[in-house]
């Protein structure tokens, strides 16, 4: 976590954030700011955006209008990128490699310290006896799990969470509300979607509503 960030500036501020598909606007203009020990829950329908917002500020879209400071310095994709940790919809891994494998390779990507205990970072997410298991032969709730293994082995103090409880047994959504409650617990912060059939977090939670994007004046 950045110890230098002063206790009371956002970590993440979005001005005049906007995303537009073949010229059709997604979402925006949004303002909003999310600070260290937080979570956002981002709301709306489907086609609202939320996944495109995700994916924005995790630097896999650019936006079309619109600035991001990130620990009080303003970002580019590349910046966001790096700052963050994204777990989308799709498992994020390596189907042919096995579970221990796919943390191997997020570890030396993530720069992680060499003598992490990996097949702990397994036990920990519930995939203890899996270490040699490819991931082509995990259920949909265990490459969730595996998505959330690797999530562990980031150092980004923002956690940008797409749909985290899907395809999870109520066990794994516990265990997801612990990881958040850890993370933000040790100064980080969580932007997230859920589907309506799943509680928010256990933690400090502020919304954000995704409305119909408007035209530019």
């Amino acid at each position: 976590m950045d110890a230098s960030l002063p206790a009371d500036e956002p970590l993440l501020q979005a001005r005049g954030l906007c995303f537009s598909r073949n010229e059709e606007p997604v979402f925006g203009p949004l303002d909003f700011e999310l600070g260290r020990g937080q979570a956002l829950l981002v709301l709306g329908g489907n086609g609202a955006g939320k996944t495109t917002l995700l994916r924005v500020l995790a630097g896999l879209l650019a936006a079309g209008a619109g600035e991001v400071h990130l620990a009080g310095q303003p970002v580019d994709r590349d910046h966001l990128a790096r700052g963050s940790a994204y777990l989308g919809h799709l498992p994020g891994h390596k189907a042919e490699l096995s579970t221990l494998e796919n943390l191997e390779f997020a570890r030396a990507l993530a720069g992680a310290p060499a003598g992490l205990d990996l097949a702990a970072a397994l036990a920990r997410v519930g995939l203890a006896g899996y270490e040699d298991t490819p991931a082509r032969r995990l259920s949909a709730g265990q490459n969730k799990r595996l998505g959330l293994a690797r999530l562990g082995l980031q150092r980004a103090p923002l956690w940008l969470l797409d749909e985290p409880y899907a395809n999870l047994d109520l066990e794994g959504i516990a265990l997801v509300n612990r990881l958040i409650q850890d993370h933000v617990a040790e100064g980080g912060a969580v932007l997230l979607t859920t589907h309506g059939a799943y509680a928010a977090p256990p933690v400090p939670v502020r919304t954000l509503e995704l409305a119909p994007a408007r035209r530019p004046a």
